[in-house]
C-alpha cells in the first residue's frame, strides 16, 4: 500500500494481475505435429530446425539459442547425439537427435551457408551475435498461437517440458527423465513436470465411487 501526496492510501496493482503463473504447459503429441506440419507446408526451414532441437534437445532457452554449428554437427554431418554444458549447472547434459530433427538441422546449415565455428541460430539484429531468449520467446509465441494455442499458458519452457513429459508419460522413469534434463536431484524434476499433481488426478480419474 502506497500513500498519495494528498495523504489518501491506495492499494499497489498486483504485478501477476491476470497473468497466469507457474509452470508453462508443455505442448501434447498432436500439438507439436500440427506446429510441425505448419513449419514444413511454409517452408519454414529455420523455424521448423529451431523447433525440432528445442523437443528433441529438451535444453533450456540459453543454453539452446546458444549452440554453435560443431556442438551438433561434424562437418556437414548432423550428429545423433550430442553433449554440451549447461549455462545454469555448469554439467553436461547429453541429447539425443532424431532423424526428422538431422534432415532440418542440415538443411538449415546448408541453407544458411553456416560454418563450424558459428551460432546454429544466429540472431538477424546486429546487436546479438545469436538468437536472443527474447527473440526465441517470440517465435514460440507464434509457434501456439499459429495453432490456436492460448499464449499466456505457454512458453519457452514448454518446449523444454515437453518430450520429457511425454517419456515419463510413457515410462513412468524418473530417473531417466532427471538424466535428460540436467537435473541434479530428482526432487527438482518432480517438480519440475509436476508429476505428484497429474499422477494423483490421474489416480482419482480413474477411481469410481
Amino acid at each position: 500500500m502506497q500513500t498519495k501526496p494528498n495523504g489518501t492510501q491506495h492499494l499497489n496493482t498486483p504485478w501477476n494481475k491476470d497473468k497466469i503463473i507457474g509452470q508453462k504447459r508443455p505442448l501434447k503429441l498432436q500439438e507439436v505435429w500440427a506446429i510441425r506440419i505448419r513449419l514444413q507446408l511454409a517452408q519454414q526451414i529455420r523455424e521448423l530446425a529451431l523447433f525440432n532441437l528445442a523437443i528433441d534437445s529438451k535444453l533450456r532457452g540459453c543454453d539452446l539459442v546458444g549452440l554453435h554449428v560443431s556442438d551438433i554437427a561434424h562437418g556437414h554431418t548432423v550428429m545423433h547425439r550430442a553433449i554440451v554444458l549447461q549455462q545454469k549447472t555448469q554439467r553436461p547434459v547429453q541429447f539425443e537427435i532424431t532423424e526428422q530433427t538431422r534432415e532440418a538441422l542440415t538443411a538449415w546449415i546448408t541453407h544458411a551457408k553456416l560454418k563450424d565455428d558459428q551460432f546454429l541460430f544466429p540472431s538477424r539484429k546486429h546487436a546479438s551475435p545469436h538468437l536472443s531468449i527474447r527473440q526465441y520467446a517470440r517465435v514460440v509465441e507464434r509457434w501456439v498461437i499459429s495453432i490456436g494455442l492460448d499464449p499466456s499458458a505457454y512458453g519457452t519452457h514448454t518446449m523444454r517440458r515437453t518430450k520429457a513429459t511425454l517419456i515419463y508419460k510413457r515410462t513412468k522413469n524418473l530417473r531417466a527423465v532427471q538424466l535428460l534434463l540436467g537435473h541434479t536431484k530428482l526432487e527438482s524434476t518432480v517438480r519440475y513436470l509436476g508429476i505428484e499433481v497429474d499422477d494423483a488426478l490421474e489416480m482419482a480419474e480413474q477411481t469410481e465411487v
